[in-house]
């Protein structure tokens, strides 16, 4: 790991917008992708629920073809899945999912960038990302902060997401430690044409369009989304002040992806950008980010072996501005303008074996990240700091199974950046008779400080959080038991789990007055993370009933309870779909959690719960009309106290359509 840093006088820039006139592109992105005259013929029409429900998953895809056997417990959500749950982006959409959330209890929709991090049975008490995000085998996490941009992904593009909450398999390495999430765009088909636009309140606009063909062995999918929003206000109307403004988001993303289909080699080639401009609630708070990936894979099949390789690069440009506000809010300083570029490239390479009793999958990988903070600080002077990250591993992953018993073997040996190695190994079982399947694993994992952490400096508010070059890994030691009853209709789902964690990063807070509060990020002692999970499905014909619950204890080695981490979180919904109606109510609930590190008691968030409703009906075989409703009782909740309250998003509504046919 390389550092620069200094400080100096300089001249400091004027303001610039680099995603200025990002409506019109908005609009442009739509003509350009409307869907031409097409000869209209009916899409595969929408199959109604089979009295069977889904089996259970026992594995995850990495890569292609290429899946890591787990005694994990593996949440799918499929196409359908995905669109019949409200919410603008896919972090929205996830939340259904026991023990998903961000950092905050924030959208992505009005979040700021930093803390989109996500968070898996609670282990995470800063921005940070404690779980690996996967798009088309990709890594998602950004390469300087590991925080995710979930403006990138297009929901309802998505073939499926794979959730493995936990560390029980060792093919995974940084960043993996509180579990991993594998994203898939659907595949191409033959002249295929979407579009799609969604109007909403808060002078929202979602348009998105695509176009998808298959020609011989060859494939092209191509997809591109735009979207706009005034926002709302996230400070309570009680303390709102003149310099108080809405935070709202003006984004524009898209992929082109070219496949080559053969029967025993498949090749990929994909590359994605994503411009946004954030304004974060202040008349001088806003930020903005452009990024672009690129990536190539290749996989192989002859007999029982499968070869794959991937290689990445992502380049990103991340601005921010930082201000002081006075207590009662009616005064705002400009502190500094950040810039923070930074590069992502990485490769893997894979080989997988199948045989009758048993699988072996092993490989190797690598990731190089270097990165700068620039801060211009007013009125005068200039910080630098970054360095280079550099990591690589290797693993080995084995399952063999003996009648009714599978056991699994696991061992990854990593260079975590920091002149130090680590070596993380997993073992577990799993049992099955008849409805019943029981399972259980333990496993060792880590993640290194990202980046940002070691160097970047920011301040929300009156907030100041410092870097830290000093910062060591952090370590967990876990394990897990539980099991699974599944049935034609039902089917449930109990976990129990315990993480035990060693110097978990996490914002110290140092001083605190009315004026400001001073934190840094430090390794805490230790943290121990106890908790349950419980999955209940049930299908009654044409309807579909679905409860999540995750119960977590998750504390410092002082007794401390970990920020921003509620104790009981629970979702449920109830989904009708017959004859091209597809209709889901659904309900989020989350306990109070503190928003310090003290457990200061007037920064005690309240629990909450919200209501949210989705429905789609086809029209025509061709066109659907789709109305959205986010927090339909327009409930107030709290995601931040410190310094000052946050609230959540209002009621939130969407009405649209989509058009899809083929050629």
């Amino acid at each position: 790991m390389s550092k620069a840093f200094k400080s100096s006088s300089a001249p400091i820039p004027a303001p610039s917008r680099p995603l200025a006139g990002l409506r019109i592109a908005c609009f442009a992105l739509a003509i350009l992708l409307l869907p031409p005259a097409v000869r209209a013929q009916t899409p595969p029409p929408d199959k109604d629920p089979a009295e069977k429900i889904e089996p259970v998953r026992t594995s995850i895809t990495v890569l292609g073809s290429v899946a890591a056997e787990t005694p994990a417990s593996v949440s799918v959500l499929d196409n359908k899945q995905i669109r019949g749950t409200p919410g603008d982006n896919l972090d929205d959409r996830l939340r259904t999912v026991p023990g998903f959330s961000l950092f905050r209890r924030s959208s992505s929709l009005v979040a700021h960038p930093t803390t989109q991090g996500i968070s898996l049975r609670g282990i995470g008490s800063s921005g940070a990302s404690r779980s690996l995000v996967l798009w088309d085998g990709i890594p998602a996490n950004d390469p300087f902060g590991g925080w995710v941009y979930w403006t990138q992904f297009q929901p309802e593009e998505l073939e499926r997401v794979e959730v493995s909450r936990g560390a029980s398999t060792s093919v995974f390495g940084d960043r993996a430690m509180g579990g991993a999430i594998a994203i898939f765009s659907r595949p191409p088909q033959r002249n295929f044409l979407h579009g799609q636009y969604e109007g909403g309140n808060k002078d929202t606009h979602d348009v998105s369009a695509g176009y998808s063909g298959l020609f011989s062995r060859f494939g092209i999918s191509l997809d591109g989304r735009a979207y706009t929003t005034d926002g709302y206000f996230i400070v309570p109307e009680s303390i709102r002040g003149p310099i108080d403004r809405k935070a709202g988001i003006d984004f524009v993303t898209s992929s082109v992806r070219l496949d080559y289909l053969g029967a025993a080699n498949r090749l990929f080639f994909k590359t994605s950008v994503l411009a946004e401009d954030r304004k974060n609630g202040t008349g001088l708070q806003n930020n903005s980010t452009g990024m672009g990936t690129i990536s190539l894979h290749y996989q192989g099949q002859h007999d029982r072996d499968t070869f794959s390789v991937l290689g990445f690069r992502t380049q990103e440009n991340f601005h921010s501005t930082f201000s002081a506000i006075s207590v009662d809010r009616r005064t705002e300083t400009l502190s500094y303008r950040q810039t923070v570029p930074s590069d992502g490239n990485g490769g893997a390479g894979f080989w997988s074996h199948q045989a009758k009793e048993w699988d072996l999958l092993g490989g190797a990988d690598f990731f190089r990240s270097p990165g700068t903070s620039t801060d211009s600080l007013f009125p005068t002077g200039k910080r630098i700091s970054g360095g280079t990250q550099l990591q690589h591993g290797v693993f080995a992953q084995a399952d063999g199974a003996w009648k009714s018993v599978k056991l699994f073997g696991g061992l990854r040996h990593h260079y975590t950046g920091q002149d130090s190695t680590f070596v993380s190994p997993s073992g577990g079982f799993v049992a099955g008779r008849g409805r019943l399947r029981a399972r259980g694993s333990v496993y060792r994992s880590f993640r290194a400080p990202t980046l940002n952490e070691l160097y970047r400096v920011f301040r929300t508010g009156n907030v100041q959080t410092n870097a830290n070059p000093e910062l060591k890994p952090e370590t967990l030691f876990g394990s897990e038991v539980g099991f699974d009853v599944v049935g034609e209709a039902s089917r449930v789902r109990v976990t129990f789990y315990r993480n035990s964690i060693g110097d978990l990063v996490s914002n110290i807070t140092l001083s605190s007055t009315p004026a400001l509060i001073l934190r840094q990020r430090a390794n805490t002692a230790s943290a121990l993370g106890r908790g349950a999970e419980v999955n209940a499905m049930q299908r009654w014909g044409s309807w579909s009933g679905e409860l999540s619950y995750l119960f977590v204890d998750s504390r410092y080695g002082t007794g401390s309870r970990i920020p921003q981490v509620a104790r009981h979180q629970g979702s449920g919904q109830l989904t009708f779909q017959k004859h091209g109606t597809l209709a889901t109510l659904g309900a989020r609930s989350f306990s109070y959690a503190f928003d310090d590190d003290l457990n200061t008691r007037r920064f005690l968030l309240p629990g909450f719960a919200i209501l949210q409703l989705m429905v789609r009906q086809r029209l025509t075989p061709q066109l659907t009309a789709i109305a959205s409703f986010d927090n339909m009782l327009d409930r107030q909740f709290y995601t931040q106290f410190s310094p000052n309250a946050n609230t959540g998003a209002p009621r939130l509504w969407r009405l649209g359509l989509r058009w899809e046919g083929r050629r």
